[in-house]
């Protein structure tokens, strides 16, 4: 067998030894074992690390001992990933953390409705011509499943969960299938009140700098020339949300970003755009409100008002769904605590 030949699952199979939580899983691809197991067998360090187990490399074999629930994982995880390189991908420390993620959760009984329990480690995709994402957590598969079939998407919780970075992905996958004709991102400006008057330059200058992570992440889905192209011609539409006020966006994927920012009557204009064929996607992080004191936020309104309303989904993130560093997400819930033991001390009938 050259490397070059793919493997079928029933290859893979393990090969169960007396105990019933000692098995080997024998890959036939060599080169693709290596990458799997990773330099110096990192990525089954990791593994053991997660899981709890012990994941011994030998040659292009594997021997996983430990606890029935975790070593399923391990084999889940390590078929997944071996999978990923025969299709082309690549295997890197996130797509290993990505994986045992996902076959803990496959194993737990989750609250999330679009999840998916499958024998086979299953993750949702997004797709364009530059770039492929795959879910990394639970809560990003509910995520970009809720993106496929819901007409308006929240997506709520703290930084670095990719909230925005899928929100802008889908967008482009949708340009690109023609399922709409545009794209048009938003964010309340500098301030809730948007107050651009005292920045420098004509009003692209203003606004650019603001926007940039959203053009970031543009240009990390599509060609930069196709942006440059595709904005110029007005198919990507970069635009404060005051600049929303009085029109109907159709046939178009509309993000609102930074949507704790709101106010109320921000939030319902901007909702109330929504048009035939569009999709609306409003991201946020209710805990990074910069409203001035008393006003409320419009995203945590729209929390309350919309759940439960047909056609609209609302997926929550939490700390454990950071991806960005392992360390970020441990500032999240040092930060996410302190908040919760003030807010006890300031009401104690909290």
């Amino acid at each position: 067998m050259n490397g070059q030949e793919l493997v079928s699952s029933s290859s893979r199979q393990p090969r169960t030894a007396s105990d019933a939580n000692h098995f080997i899983l024998t890959f036939e691809n060599n080169r693709f074992a290596s990458e799997l197991f990773g330099q110096f067998d990192q990525n089954l360090k990791l593994l053991e690390e997660r899981l709890g187990i012990d994941a011994r490399a030998r040659g292009n074999s594997v021997v996983i001992t430990g606890d029935v629930p975790a070593t399923n994982q391990a084999r889940r995880t390590l078929d997944y990933l071996y999978d990923k390189l025969q299709k082309g991908g690549n295997v890197e420390r996130s797509d290993v953390e990505g994986a045992i993620r996902m076959a803990v959760a496959a194993d737990d009984q989750l609250t999330l409705p679009t999840m998916e329990r499958k024998a086979k480690l299953t993750m949702a995709q997004i797709s364009t011509r530059k770039k492929t994402i795959i879910a990394r957590t639970p809560t990003q598969d509910a995520y970009m499943r809720a993106l496929e079939r819901s007409e308006l998407v929240l997506g709520v919780g703290p930084a670095g969960t990719g909230k925005t970075y899928l929100a802008v992905a889908h967008a482009a996958q949708l340009l690109e299938r023609g399922a709409v004709e545009k794209i048009i991102l938003s964010r309340p400006a500098v301030e809730a009140g948007e107050r651009l008057g005292f920045l420098p330059g004509d009003m692209k200058e203003k606004v650019d700098p603001y926007l940039r992570p959203l053009y970031d992440a543009l240009y990390d889905m599509m060609p930069g020339d196709k942006v440059e192209r595709a904005i110029t011609a007005g198919v990507i539409e970069i635009a404060p949300l005051a600049f929303m006020r009085g029109r109907t966006l159709a046939n178009a994927a509309v993000i609102l970003d930074e949507a704790q920012n709101t106010t109320s009557m921000q939030m319902k204009m901007f909702l109330t755009r929504l048009g035939e064929n569009s999709r609306m996607i409003v991201t946020g992080d209710p805990s990074q409100i910069d409203l001035p004191r008393g006003v409320k936020s419009g995203l945590v309104e729209a929390l309350q008002l919309l759940n439960g309303v047909e056609g609209i989904t609302i997926v929550r993130f939490k700390d454990t769904d950071v991806v960005r560093h392992p360390l970020v997400a441990r500032i999240v819930r040092a930060y996410d605590s302190t908040y919760a033991a003030q807010a006890e001390e300031s009401d104690p009938q909290i």
